[in-house]
């Protein structure tokens, strides 16, 4: 032993043969704290969910919630978010193995007799021509020689808000609005799908063609243009749309690309005339009218088509309208302090980023998120009582919380869809998704337990302590968004500008909101979980129009 010793004293005496031991010793050391914090990332969270045991069913009263909302007091926080969630470009494929796509907005359809029962999420229309002359699809289209399914190319498709998917050769798809080429025998469609082997995804210069079932989030698109819709002639044509020319050989390319150009968010098709603008109160987009008016053909596109003098085909260029990106904490400190409540999963973020672009000011948050600050929220790492942002996100409930704010808008939220998102941000960050894994493990039903009594004593709470609430329903600011974002920024005490708010609508998802088209193939809800969320949905309407206030949209549950 003694030897062993003198040996390993000798050999650590060489400097560069010691200099060289440490460093493999300092890495190895490393590369552990390392490891074992990315595994405590996985695992760790910062909030104290709702005890399972103290849950409540749906047939209990308001007195019963009310204790509840003091039991869920401890629920505070928002999870730690652990890296940046995935997001899908083009062909690339999930980080995460165990992603399934199949629990998405849409599903490879296999053969024709489930092709007639998917009818409602895509149908097939049928056997196309296609050549590099003259391709039947002319959007966008991506190519994936080793994984390509039927529901791949239609969830790439639906997500950019083309009309159509077509798969050729067995590994390319295809996205556009129309069917540009006429119909081949079904026979030459033969080549099976790259990803799957029971499926057909065209031939040698055959598409494979399906119609999109689109959801209200999806946009028409003409390349990188958005399509917005027919609008009548404004009465003032030089302020509402200040540039144009006329073009004689006029397509939606070429007025898209002069708008773009000219650094202007609209281009506007009127028979031979282009015209670029920015939506304004001389030209709202809101009195959208019938596409029939507008079906006058481009004279240089055969397929497009280009209005006329006194109905114009409009679309959104991918210039972005400045006139509401400014934004800054408050210049005085206001003495004020205005609560963006909200159970988790309503919207909140989105929200946040609504009011940002309206009011020109930042927003703070009861918590501390570091990717939402990276993300240009700069008022996270303001204190929420600084009083430098014009309001402050929370999702806390009870009494003493509660009562610190001066006022509040309260996001309230289809329970069905909060508790998704709430999930989805859970196990996959703030516009990501759970896997498939999570959803059909112990993870959701232990989740719905715990969290579906908290939606209903969360609101319950703000509308018994808060001091003025203003209570809006994320379903109404989807779908009137200029009126209900205008009356919160008047309820902020903010004089309205509404070519701000204009230019909000044309900006409204940013980079915050999580897509709306992947859907959940199944209902996650079983019957019992139901009849609990129906009776908390029965107590929160009753609580709000006990208040004079409008009660839950009809679309929340049956009543």
């Amino acid at each position: 032993m003694a030897r062993l010793l003198l040996k390993l004293q000798r050999y650590f005496r060489r400097k560069p043969v010691r200099f060289f031991s440490f460093i493999i010793l300092y890495l190895t050391a490393g590369s552990l704290v390392f490891l074992h914090s990315g595994f405590a990332g996985e695992t760790t969270e910062t909030v104290k969910e709702p005890l399972a045991s103290e849950t409540i069913n749906g047939d209990l009263d308001v007195q019963n919630l009310g204790l509840i909302g003091r039991v869920f007091k401890e629920a505070q926080r928002p999870s730690k978010r652990y890296g940046p969630p995935w997001l899908k470009t083009g062909s690339q494929d999930p980080p995460e193995k165990g992603r399934d796509y199949a629990s998405s907005w849409s599903r490879a359809l296999k053969g024709k007799g489930s092709r007639d029962q998917e009818e409602s999420r895509a149908k097939y229309i049928g056997c196309y021509t296609d050549n590099t002359q003259q391709r039947a699809l002319r959007g966008t289209s991506f190519f994936d020689y080793r994984k390509m399914t039927v529901f791949r190319c239609q969830d790439n498709c639906a997500e950019r808000g083309y009309m159509y998917a077509g798969l050729e050769f067995g590994a390319e798809c295809y996205c556009g609005h129309k069917i540009q080429t006429p119909n081949a025998s079904e026979s030459e469609c033969n080549m099976e799908c790259k990803g799957e082997k029971n499926n057909i995804c065209g031939g040698a210069n055959r598409l494979s063609i399906y119609r999109l079932e689109l959801s209200q989030e999806s946009a028409r698109r003409y390349g990188s243009a958005i399509f917005k819709g027919c609008f009548h002639k404004p009465d003032n044509m030089s302020l509402a749309l200040p540039v144009g020319v006329i073009m004689t050989n006029m397509s939606v390319d070429k007025c898209v690309d002069f708008c773009t150009e000219k650094e202007y968010s609209l281009a506007v098709l009127a028979g031979q005339n282009c015209n670029c603008g920015f939506p304004s109160v001389h030209f709202t987009l809101h009195e959208r009218e019938d596409e029939q008016l507008c079906m006058h053909r481009c004279s240089g596109e055969e397929f497009e088509s280009c209005g006329n003098e006194d109905y114009f085909v409009v679309y959104q260029t991918q210039v972005q309208d400045n006139r509401c990106m400014d934004r800054r904490f408050l210049p005085t400190r206001s003495k004020q302090l205005i609560a963006l409540a909200s159970f988790p999963g309503a919207g909140n973020t989105w929200a946040r980023h609504l009011i940002e672009l309206a009011t020109g000011y930042y927003t703070g948050s009861y918590y501390f998120d570091g990717s939402l600050y990276n993300k240009g929220f700069k008022g996270e790492r303001e204190h929420w009582r600084s009083g430098r942002t014009i309001c402050i996100k929370t999702h806390e409930s009870g009494k003493k919380e509660i009562e610190t704010f001066d006022a509040a808008i309260l996001m309230i939220r289809n329970p069905y869809k909060a508790l998704m998102a709430e999930f989805n941000r859970k196990y996959g960050g703030h516009i990501g998704f759970a896997s498939q894994a999570h959803w059909k493990g112990k993870e959701w039903p232990e989740f719905v337990k715990n969290y579906a009594p908290w939606w209903a004593s969360h609101t319950l709470d703000w509308l018994k302590y808060g001091k003025n609430v203003h209570v809006i329903h994320f379903e109404s600011l989807k779908q009137q968004l200029f009126h209900q974002l205008k009356k919160m920024v008047k309820f902020l005490g903010l004089v309205v500008s509404e070519d701000r708010l204009l230019c909000v609508e044309g900006q409204k998802d940013g980079n915050f909101k999580r897509s709306g088209l992947r859907k959940l193939e199944y209902d996650p809800y079983t019957p019992e979980m139901r009849k609990a969320i129906n009776g908390f949905i029965k107590t929160v309407d009753l609580a709000l129009k006990r208040r004079n206030l409008t009660g839950v949209p009809d679309d929340y549950a049956p009543r």
